[in-house]
Protein backbone atom coordinates (compact mmCIF):
# COMPACT_ATOMS: atom_id res chain seq x y z
CA UNK A 1 0.00 0.00 0.00
CA UNK A 2 1.01 3.49 -1.19
CA UNK A 3 1.77 6.35 2.23
CA UNK A 4 2.11 10.01 1.44
CA UNK A 5 2.34 12.83 4.21
CA UNK A 6 2.24 16.52 3.10
CA UNK A 7 5.10 18.25 5.20
CA UNK A 8 5.42 22.47 4.36
CA UNK A 9 8.81 23.31 4.27
CA UNK A 10 8.84 26.89 2.20
CA UNK A 11 6.48 28.44 4.51
CA UNK A 12 6.57 32.00 2.92
CA UNK A 13 5.34 29.87 -0.91
CA UNK A 14 2.64 27.14 0.82
CA UNK A 15 4.55 24.85 -0.90
CA UNK A 16 3.45 20.87 -0.96
CA UNK A 17 6.59 18.49 -0.15
CA UNK A 18 4.81 15.62 -0.20
CA UNK A 19 6.66 11.92 1.11
CA UNK A 20 5.38 8.95 -0.77
CA UNK A 21 6.41 5.38 0.42
CA UNK A 22 5.70 1.86 -0.23
CA UNK A 23 4.26 0.43 3.12
CA UNK A 24 5.58 -3.01 2.35
CA UNK A 25 9.15 -2.27 0.99
CA UNK A 26 9.45 1.40 3.32
CA UNK A 27 10.73 2.49 -0.28
CA UNK A 28 10.26 6.07 -0.68
CA UNK A 29 10.47 9.35 -2.76
CA UNK A 30 10.18 13.21 -1.72
CA UNK A 31 8.38 15.28 -4.20
CA UNK A 32 9.03 18.84 -4.49
CA UNK A 33 11.92 18.79 -1.81
CA UNK A 34 10.97 22.74 -1.55
CA UNK A 35 13.94 23.63 1.17
CA UNK A 36 16.32 21.91 3.84
CA UNK A 37 14.83 20.16 6.79
CA UNK A 38 16.09 18.24 9.91
CA UNK A 39 12.80 17.95 10.61
CA UNK A 40 11.55 15.69 7.26
CA UNK A 41 15.04 14.14 7.57
CA UNK A 42 14.23 12.78 11.32
CA UNK A 43 10.32 11.72 10.17
CA UNK A 44 11.98 9.93 7.08
CA UNK A 45 14.37 8.13 9.69
CA UNK A 46 11.52 7.39 12.18
CA UNK A 47 9.49 5.41 9.59
CA UNK A 48 12.46 3.43 8.57
CA UNK A 49 12.06 4.71 4.90
CA UNK A 50 14.81 4.53 2.46
CA UNK A 51 14.55 7.29 -0.04
CA UNK A 52 15.38 6.41 -3.79
CA UNK A 53 14.17 9.52 -5.79
CA UNK A 54 13.86 13.59 -5.69
CA UNK A 55 11.03 14.45 -7.95
CA UNK A 56 10.47 18.11 -9.20
CA UNK A 57 7.59 18.57 -10.87
CA UNK A 58 9.18 21.48 -12.26
CA UNK A 59 12.23 23.92 -11.81
CA UNK A 60 11.01 26.81 -9.87
CA UNK A 61 12.50 27.16 -6.68
CA UNK A 62 9.94 26.99 -4.40
CA UNK A 63 9.82 23.34 -5.47
CA UNK A 64 13.75 23.05 -5.94
CA UNK A 65 15.53 24.55 -3.08
CA UNK A 66 15.88 21.06 -0.76
CA UNK A 67 17.38 19.37 -3.92
CA UNK A 68 21.24 19.29 -3.07
CA UNK A 69 20.46 19.24 1.03
CA UNK A 70 18.32 16.10 0.42
CA UNK A 71 20.44 14.97 -1.97
CA UNK A 72 23.63 14.81 0.27
CA UNK A 73 21.31 13.29 3.43
CA UNK A 74 19.37 10.63 1.36
CA UNK A 75 22.04 9.48 -1.68
CA UNK A 76 18.91 9.78 -3.74
CA UNK A 77 19.12 10.87 -7.80
CA UNK A 78 17.50 14.20 -8.66
CA UNK A 79 14.81 13.61 -11.76
CA UNK A 80 12.43 16.18 -13.44
CA UNK A 81 11.46 16.57 -17.65
CA UNK A 82 13.98 17.39 -19.83
CA UNK A 83 12.17 21.02 -20.78
CA UNK A 84 12.74 21.94 -17.36
CA UNK A 85 16.11 20.39 -16.72
CA UNK A 86 18.23 24.54 -17.51
CA UNK A 87 15.98 25.83 -14.70
CA UNK A 88 17.92 23.71 -12.11
CA UNK A 89 21.34 25.71 -12.87
CA UNK A 90 19.41 29.11 -14.00
CA UNK A 91 18.51 31.34 -11.02
CA UNK A 92 16.91 33.69 -13.18
CA UNK A 93 14.75 30.92 -14.92
CA UNK A 94 13.76 29.10 -11.05
CA UNK A 95 13.44 32.62 -9.79
CA UNK A 96 15.55 31.76 -6.74
CA UNK A 97 17.77 35.16 -7.51
CA UNK A 98 14.48 36.89 -7.10
CA UNK A 99 13.44 35.12 -4.05
CA UNK A 100 16.32 36.28 -1.85
CA UNK A 101 18.25 32.61 -1.87
CA UNK A 102 19.73 31.62 -4.98
CA UNK A 103 20.19 27.90 -5.61
CA UNK A 104 23.62 26.03 -5.78
CA UNK A 105 22.16 23.36 -7.77
CA UNK A 106 23.28 20.23 -9.56
CA UNK A 107 21.84 19.70 -13.17
CA UNK A 108 19.32 16.43 -12.46
CA UNK A 109 20.57 13.02 -12.80
CA UNK A 110 17.66 11.49 -14.17
CA UNK A 111 14.85 12.85 -17.03
CA UNK A 112 10.88 12.12 -16.60
CA UNK A 113 9.58 11.34 -20.33
CA UNK A 114 5.79 11.77 -20.55
CA UNK A 115 3.76 8.55 -20.17
CA UNK A 116 7.12 6.58 -18.50
CA UNK A 117 6.37 4.43 -15.65
CA UNK A 118 8.30 4.45 -12.86
CA UNK A 119 8.40 1.96 -9.99
CA UNK A 120 7.95 2.77 -6.27
CA UNK A 121 8.16 -0.96 -4.65
CA UNK A 122 5.64 -3.27 -6.35
CA UNK A 123 3.46 0.21 -7.56
CA UNK A 124 4.18 1.56 -11.06
CA UNK A 125 3.47 5.46 -11.19
CA UNK A 126 2.73 7.37 -14.76
CA UNK A 127 4.69 10.47 -15.69
CA UNK A 128 1.96 12.55 -17.03
CA UNK A 129 3.70 16.02 -18.79
CA UNK A 130 1.66 19.00 -18.36
CA UNK A 131 2.80 21.86 -19.74
CA UNK A 132 1.73 25.44 -19.06
CA UNK A 133 2.36 26.14 -15.90
CA UNK A 134 6.52 25.98 -17.09
CA UNK A 135 7.21 24.00 -19.71
CA UNK A 136 8.36 20.86 -18.39
CA UNK A 137 5.52 20.46 -16.12
CA UNK A 138 4.56 17.03 -14.96
CA UNK A 139 1.66 15.19 -12.74
CA UNK A 140 2.39 11.68 -11.02
CA UNK A 141 -0.62 9.47 -10.92
CA UNK A 142 -0.65 5.86 -8.70
CA UNK A 143 -3.31 3.60 -6.83
CA UNK A 144 -5.97 6.31 -7.14
CA UNK A 145 -4.16 9.19 -7.02
CA UNK A 146 -2.19 12.13 -8.61
CA UNK A 147 0.95 14.31 -7.76
CA UNK A 148 -0.15 17.53 -9.31
CA UNK A 149 2.06 20.02 -8.64
CA UNK A 150 1.52 23.33 -9.69
CA UNK A 151 -0.69 22.15 -12.47
CA UNK A 152 -4.32 21.53 -10.76
CA UNK A 153 -5.42 23.30 -7.30
CA UNK A 154 -8.43 22.97 -5.59
CA UNK A 155 -10.62 25.63 -7.28
CA UNK A 156 -7.58 27.15 -8.95
CA UNK A 157 -4.83 26.49 -12.04
CA UNK A 158 -0.76 27.24 -11.86
CA UNK A 159 0.04 30.79 -12.92
CA UNK A 160 0.79 31.35 -16.42
CA UNK A 161 2.13 34.52 -16.46
CA UNK A 162 5.99 33.81 -15.98
CA UNK A 163 9.12 32.88 -18.65
CA UNK A 164 7.96 29.34 -19.88
CA UNK A 165 4.00 29.67 -18.77
CA UNK A 166 1.37 29.36 -21.39
CA UNK A 167 -2.34 29.59 -20.46
CA UNK A 168 -4.06 27.87 -23.14
CA UNK A 169 -1.41 25.32 -22.66
CA UNK A 170 -2.34 24.85 -19.49
CA UNK A 171 -5.74 24.28 -19.61
CA UNK A 172 -5.39 21.94 -22.46
CA UNK A 173 -2.85 20.21 -20.03
CA UNK A 174 -5.66 20.23 -17.30
CA UNK A 175 -8.66 19.31 -19.93
CA UNK A 176 -7.15 16.28 -21.95
CA UNK A 177 -4.45 14.99 -19.52
CA UNK A 178 -6.44 15.31 -16.50
CA UNK A 179 -10.00 15.84 -16.23
CA UNK A 180 -9.51 12.43 -18.41
CA UNK A 181 -8.85 10.78 -15.44
CA UNK A 182 -11.67 9.00 -13.09
CA UNK A 183 -13.56 11.51 -10.86
CA UNK A 184 -12.84 9.80 -8.01
CA UNK A 185 -8.37 10.37 -8.13
CA UNK A 186 -7.42 12.73 -5.34
CA UNK A 187 -5.22 15.55 -6.32
CA UNK A 188 -2.40 16.42 -4.50
CA UNK A 189 -1.36 19.82 -5.35
CA UNK A 190 1.83 21.84 -4.97
CA UNK A 191 0.01 24.31 -2.67
CA UNK A 192 -2.84 24.49 -0.93
CA UNK A 193 -5.20 21.31 -0.11
CA UNK A 194 -5.88 18.01 -1.77
CA UNK A 195 -8.69 17.99 -3.80
CA UNK A 196 -10.50 15.56 -6.82
CA UNK A 197 -10.73 15.22 -10.00
CA UNK A 198 -14.56 15.25 -10.17
CA UNK A 199 -14.93 18.23 -7.76
CA UNK A 200 -12.34 20.39 -9.98
CA UNK A 201 -14.30 18.66 -13.54
CA UNK A 202 -17.21 19.98 -11.84
CA UNK A 203 -17.03 23.36 -10.45
CA UNK A 204 -13.04 24.91 -11.01
CA UNK A 205 -13.60 28.52 -12.45
CA UNK A 206 -10.81 28.34 -14.44
CA UNK A 207 -11.97 25.38 -16.30
CA UNK A 208 -15.16 25.76 -17.40
CA UNK A 209 -16.17 23.58 -20.42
Amino acid sequence: MLKIEDHCLFEEFGTNTWLLWDEDSREAWLIDPAAPSEALLARIRELGLKVTLLVNTHGHGDHIGGNAWFKEALGAPVLIHPADAPLLTDNRRNFSEYLGNPLRLDPPDLLAEDGQILKLGDHSIRVIHTPGHTLGGICLLANGFLLSGDTLFQQSIGRTDLPGGNHAQLITSIREKLFSLPDDTVVFPGHGPRTSIGLEKKSNPFVRP
